[in-house]
């Protein structure tokens, strides 16, 4: 029998894994240093190995980390793009060399290339001319980004000479160099925007951006590192990539031919000096064997190639004194702990504040007053305590007590079952949530209401004009006026900003609401689904699950706040005001089509069509899209790698399943 600690231990690094995954791939916000993530994988790995039985397919040890994104075609990879296996210490990297020693049996180089820190992208040619570029994804299929690719100038869409194959696909690393990326942060503040947070989330952000012109002037670079193909010039990588060169691309020079282990530390240690003066970032390098016979004797692990592994650069720490924890309130009242430091100079940046994350992160770093604290950068950009230098601790210091009740109204904090974060349950009197909510409100992604920043709602709630986001539709200009911020233009401006949200669509009304759990992706769902406001408020919470990727959670969040007295009547003076709480694409409104009145599953992945293609014609022929298979599921449309228990609760409740086949010849009859 595996003891329940070592089951919740399996159960909790799952969860902060998927987390991060999460946070990393598709909000582009890491919130831990690749080796923390590294190394959290490997104590689920080394689990798992050690009790089979707590396997499970969808563990994150099976899986290669996924980047899709909504908007993009989903294309499946000829060749799969694996990731690659890291290491951090010499002693690792003589462990791989002597695996391939024992493997091989004779000699073979390596070929070494620097770790650029960008996102990957696979680059079909067919007879010397782009055919087509696609993301990693999960490794398997991932989002079809040609239009935007072709915007990259270092990428030629028609290659020089007539020696390349008649069809093959090139591997590089995406990034935006460090003087374009400061650029465009200097820009984003000027008009008003978050800044990045590094080069790394802004080339992600960019190639996921469905205007492929923006791309254009974001400046993309991009550096080559692989060819795959039945017929490459030579056998081995090293010409390979020679070769490429030739045929126009941007191939580094970085990259050597080394004959032994030892070049290849030397290698190593080389970069790990100089990169710092590279014009874009780098935080590791990779070393391959360089035959592709070799390779292909080698072979693959279910996620990565067995000759191949990234060296990771150590990441930069500095000591200084923790001075004082402060306590933030975000605006769903969620209270993040924040160490002031004694400024440090750390990475080219001086350093003073890091964030704590909650009350475990406090506790297990057991921190006391004035202590000594070891700082890093997480993702080479955020400031984080990493660990505590316990000899230089005074010995009559006291471990600091998380705070119980809210730093700025009082109330005393909750923290919700599954919840890392504790909470101030005063949704309706305390100020930065009140403050927050409004500024989510105003801000570009929800109503994006011209002229209402955060400095200025926050003069606002100063001079005691509005306390929540419905006050916003009864300012007038001649209360703003004269006041510090607003002249007569700037004045006028807010006003006409606020006038024109008025007609913004009523998924971002919802999501401007700032409901806990409820994103933009979601908000357009329930519109969609429900239509109205009225619907969505009076919606039960069995009613809620049933709607396409909303689950329990938030399901409960959206009942909690729609149940709530004061939200209640803040809906009414919105609808009062004037917004548009009615969606202009409804499901069911399709007067006629093969799907007229029909609730509907769709799971899997899909050969012909995305999914969200799949969704739009389903919808468009008057169809229901449901999240779950359910007594009141019609029709399950089946793809490949459905999850089993989706087709069991269908086959016992006698759903039909139909085939991606089935569901175009029904499509075309």
């Amino acid at each position: 029998m595996v003891s329940k600690d070592i089951v919740n231990r399996v159960r909790q690094l799952r969860e902060q894994i998927n987390y991060h995954n999460h946070q990393y791939y598709v909000l582009s916000k890491p919130g831990i240093s690749d080796f923390e993530y590294d190394m959290m994988l490997k104590d689920l790995e080394a689990l798992e190995k050690r009790y089979p039985e707590l396997t499970h397919e969808n563990s994150p040890t099976q899986r290669v980390g996924s980047d899709i994104s909504e908007g993009f075609k989903q294309v499946v990879h000829k060749y799969p793009m694996l990731s690659l296996s890291n290491t951090y210490s010499f002693e690792e990297l003589d462990d791989f060399h002597n695996r391939i020693a024992k493997a091989l049996n004779e000699p073979w180089q390596y070929v070494c290339e620097l770790k650029y820190d960008g996102t990957a992208i696979g680059i079909t040619y067919r007879n010397g001319n782009l055919l087509r570029a696609v993301t990693r994804g999960d490794g398997t299929q991932g989002d079809d980004v040609t239009a935007n690719v072709k915007t990259i100038r270092s990428i030629p869409l028609v290659l020089n000479g007539n020696d390349y194959p008649e069809e093959f696909e090139i591997r590089g690393e995406i990034f935006m160099p460090h003087a374009v990326f400061d650029e465009l942060n200097v820009i984003r503040v000027e008009q008003g925007e978050a800044p990045f947070a590094n080069p790394r989330n802004a080339a992600s952000g960019t190639l996921k951006l469905l205007n492929p012109q923006t791309v254009a002037q974001r400046k993309l670079d991009c550096m080559i590192y692989f060819l795959l193909s039945d017929n490459l010039p030579f056998d081995n990588h090293y010409d390979n990539l020679t070769k490429a060169k030739d045929w126009g691309f941007k191939v580094p020079d970085s990259f050597v031919l080394c004959e032994n282990i030892d070049e290849v530390k030397e290698f190593i240690d080389k970069w790990d000096q100089k990169r710092k003066k590279l014009p874009y970032d780098t935080d590791g390098a990779v070393v391959k064997v360089n035959s592709l016979k070799q390779q292909q004797l080698l072979g693959y692990t279910a996620k990565t190639p067995r000759w191949a592994i990234a060296y990771k650069f150590k990441t930069e720490q500095v000591s200084t004194k923790l001075i004082s924890v402060d306590y933030q309130v975000g605006r769903t009242g969620a209270i993040t702990p924040v160490a002031n430091l004694k400024p440090v100079k750390l990475a080219g940046t001086i350093v003073k504040r890091a964030s704590l994350h909650n009350a475990d992160q406090v506790a297990i770093l057991d921190l006391r007053l004035n202590d000594t604290v070891f700082v890093e950068k997480g993702g080479e950009i955020i400031p984080k305590i990493v660990g505590v230098d316990i000899d230089l601790r005074n010995s009559n210091a006291k471990p600091i007590e998380y705070i119980t009740h809210c730093p700025e109204c009082g109330t005393e904090l909750t923290r919700l079952d599954g919840e890392a974060k504790h909470y101030c349950p005063n949704q309706a009197g305390c100020p930065p949530q009140l403050k927050g909510r409004v500024i989510h409100f105003a801000s570009r992604k929800a109503l994006d209401i011209e002229g209402l920043g955060e400095e200025t709602i926050e003069l606002l709630f100063s001079q005691g004009l509005i306390h929540d986001i419905a006050d916003l539709y009864t300012l007038r200009y001649d209360q703003l006026i004269g006041l510090e911020r607003f002249a007569q233009k700037s004045a006028q401006n807010a006003i006409d900003g606020i006038e024109v949200s008025k007609k913004k669509p009523f998924h971002k009304v919802l999501f401007g609401l700032g409901i806990r759990y409820v994103g933009e992706t979601t908000a357009y769902k329930l519109a969609i689904h429900f239509g109205l406001l009225s619907s969505l408020k009076s919606a039960t919470f069995d009613e809620l699950v049933e709607v396409d990727e909303v689950g329990e959670r938030i399901a409960q969040s959206i009942v909690d706040f729609f149940s709530n007295e004061k939200n209640q009547n803040l809906i009414q003076r919105l609808e009062d005001a004037g917004l548009n709480l009615k969606s202009d694409i409804l499901e069911n409104t399709v007067s006629d089509g093969k799907f007229k009145g029909l609730s509907i599953v769709i799971s899997g992945t899909f050969s012909r069509i995305s999914r969200n293609e799949l969704k739009e014609l389903v919808l468009s022929q008057g169809g229901k899209i449901l999240s779950a298979v359910s007594a009141n599921t019609d029709l399950l449309i089946a793809g490949d790698k459905m999850g089993p228990a989706k087709l069991d609760t269908a086959t016992k409740l006698g759903v039909k399943i139909m085939s991606e086949d089935d569901f175009f010849t029904l499509m075309e009859s």
